[in-house]
C-alpha cells in the first residue's frame, strides 16, 4: 500500500510544524557551526580576528551561499512538484540533473574565488590590519566550495520531498565535530583564522558525503545513482527557470549588504566587529522565518502539483500566523538579553557597547520582514518566481543601495546605515501583499497559465 503524502493531504497547522521543527533545528545547527568560529577567534585569538572572520569575509561567503541557495530552490520546488504530483520519471531527471549541476558549478566557483580573492577584499576597503587573516579564511574556504554546494544541494532535495529530519542528523553531528575541531585548531595548536577555516571546510566535506549518501540509499520513489549524473537539458532548464531568479534575488540581496559593509569599514575596526557579530546573533531570527519560507515552499510546491489549490491558500495563511508568533517572540527575547549575547563573542566592552545599540535600534522593526519571506516563499513554492525577484531587487536591494550613496554621505554615522533596513522592508512587504492577491493562483485553471 502506498504511504500517505501528509503534505498534501494531513492537517495543516500540525504538518507544517512537523516540517518545520527540523529545519529550524538544522538552521540553529549550521548558525553553530558558523558562530563558532567567531566564538573561538574572538575569545582566543583577539578582536582584530574577529572581524576578519565577521566582517568582509562573513559578506563574501554569504553572498557566496545564498545564490547557491536560491539555485538549488529551483531544484527543490520542481522536486516538489514531481513528488507531488508522483511524476516518477521526471522526478529522479531532476534529482540527477541536479547534482550534476552541483559538482561542475562548485568547482568553477571555487576556481574563480580563489584567484579573486584578494582584488574583491580591496575593493570591500578591507582594514589593513584585517587583510592577511581574511586571504587566509577565503583561500581555504574556496578550496572546500565544491562540499559546500553539493550538502546545500542534497538538503533541499531532501525537504522538497518532505524529509526534513535526516538533513538536521547530519548538521547536529557536523555541527559537533566542527566545534571539536576549532579547539583542537585554535586553542591548541594556535593555528588561528586558518584553523577554523580548516574546521569548518573538513566539517562541510563530512556533510556533504553524508547527505549524498543518504539520496543513494534513497527510496522506491526516487533514488540517487551515481552513473546517471548528468545533465537532462528539460530538467535543467526547469530548474534553472526557477533557481536563476531566486539566486538574482539573493545575489541583489547580499551585494547590497555588501555595499552596506563597505560604509561600516569605514567606521572602525570595533563598529566592524560589532556589525559583523550582530550577524551571527539575529541569525537566530532569520532562521525561525526563513525556515517557515522552506516549509511553505515545500508545502505549496507538492499541493501544486496534487492540483490542491486550496489547500494552497490555507497553509499560507497559517503559516503567516505561525511565523508572525515566533517572529515576535524571538525578537523580543533577542532585545532583552543584547549585552550578555554579546559578550559570548567579545570581552571589549566597546563592541558589546555598539553592538547591544544596534540590536535595541533594529529589532524592533524586524516584524517587517515576515510577509516578504513568507510570500516569497508561497510564490515561489507556486512556480511564480520573476516579479518576487523584481520587487525584492527593487524594493528591498535598490533601496538600500540608494539609501548609502544618497542618504549616508549627507547624515553619516551607523544610525543612518541601520535605518536602511526597515525604510526598505517595510515598502517591499506593501508589494509582496498587492502582488499575492493578484497573482497567487486561486483556480486549477491558474496552474496551467
Amino acid at each position: 500500500m502506498e504511504q500517505k503524502n501528509q503534505i498534501t493531504e494531513g492537517v495543516i497547522w500540525k504538518q507544517l510544524l512537523i516540517f518545520f521543527f527540523p529545519i529550524v533545528i538544522g538552521t540553529f545547527f549550521q548558525q553553530v557551526y558558523n558562530t563558532a568560529d567567531s566564538i573561538v577567534v574572538g575569545r582566543f585569538v583577539g578582536k582584530e580576528a574577529l572581524a576578519a572572520v565577521s566582517g568582509s569575509v562573513n559578506q563574501i561567503v554569504t553572498l557566496i551561499v545564498e545564490v547557491f541557495v536560491g539555485l538549488t530552490s529551483g531544484a527543490s520546488v520542481i522536486i516538489a512538484q514531481f513528488y507531488g504530483a508522483k511524476d516518477h520519471k521526471n522526478l529522479n531527471r531532476t534529482l540527477h540533473t541536479a547534482y550534476a549541476f552541483a559538482i561542475v558549478t562548485g568547482a568553477i566557483v571555487g576556481l574563480i574565488g580563489f584567484w579573486i580573492t584578494e582584488k574583491v577584499l580591496i575593493a570591500m576597503k578591507t582594514p589593513s590590519e584585517l587583510m592577511a587573516d581574511s586571504v587566509i579564511y577565503l583561500h581555504i574556504y574556496f578550496c572546500g566550495m565544491i562540499f559546500n554546494i553539493v550538502y546545500n544541494m542534497g538538503a533541499s532535495i531532501l525537504r522538497a520531498v518532505g524529509d526534513s529530519r535526516r538533513p538536521l542528523y547530519v548538521l547536529i553531528m557536523t555541527c559537533g565535530l566542527n566545534i571539536f575541531f576549532d579547539i583542537m585548531l585554535v586553542v591548541f595548536l594556535k593555528m588561528g583564522v586558518m584553523g577554523v577555516a580548516i574546521a569548518t571546510v573538513s566539517c562541510q566535506g563530512i556533510s556533504a558525503c553524508m547527505v549524498t549518501w543518504i539520496l543513494i540509499k534513497g527510496n522506491s520513489l526516487f533514488r540517487l545513482k551515481i552513473r546517471e549524473i548528468r545533465f537532462y537539458m528539460a530538467s535543467l532548464q526547469s530548474v534553472l527557470r526557477i533557481g536563476i531568479p531566486a539566486a538574482l534575488e539573493a545575489t541583489m540581496y547580499t551585494i547590497a549588504n555588501l555595499i552596506i559593509q563597505i560604509f561600516v569599514n569605514g567606521l572602525g575596526t570595533d563598529t566592524v566587529a560589532a556589525w559583523g557579530t550582530f550577524a551571527k546573533i539575529d541569525a537566530i531570527y532569520w532562521m525561525v522565518v526563513n525556515s517557515f519560507g522552506i516549509a511553505i515552499t515545500t508545502f505549496v510546491g507538492q499541493n501544486y502539483g496534487a492540483g490542491k489549490i486550496q489547500r494552497m491558500r490555507k497553509s499560507v495563511k497559517i503559516c503567516l500566523l505561525m511565523s508572525y508568533g515566533a517572529a515576535i517572540l524571538v525578537s523580543a527575547a533577542l532585545y532583552g538579553f543584547a549585552e550578555p549575547l554579546y559578550r559570548l563573542f567579545t570581552t571589549d566592552s566597546n563592541v558589546v557597547r555598539i553592538g547591544a545599540d544596534m540590536m535595541h535600534f533594529l529589532l524592533p522593526s524586524y516584524f517587517m520582514y515576515v510577509v516578504i519571506g513568507i510570500l516569497s516563499g508561497a510564490l515561489r513554492g507556486a512556480g511564480r518566481v520573476l516579479v518576487p525577484m523584481l520587487l525584492t531587487c527593487g524594493g528591498v536591494c535598490l533601496i538600500r543601495i540608494a539609501w548609502m550613496f544618497g542618504v549616508f554621505p549627507v547624515y553619516s554615522g551607523i544610525k543612518t546605515i541601520m535605518l536602511s533596513y526597515p525604510v526598505s522592508w517595510g515598502i517591499t512587504a506593501v508589494l509582496f501583499i498587492i502582488y499575492y492577491f493578484k497573482k497567487f493562483p486561486k483556480t486549477e485553471e491558474q496552474i496551467l497559465q
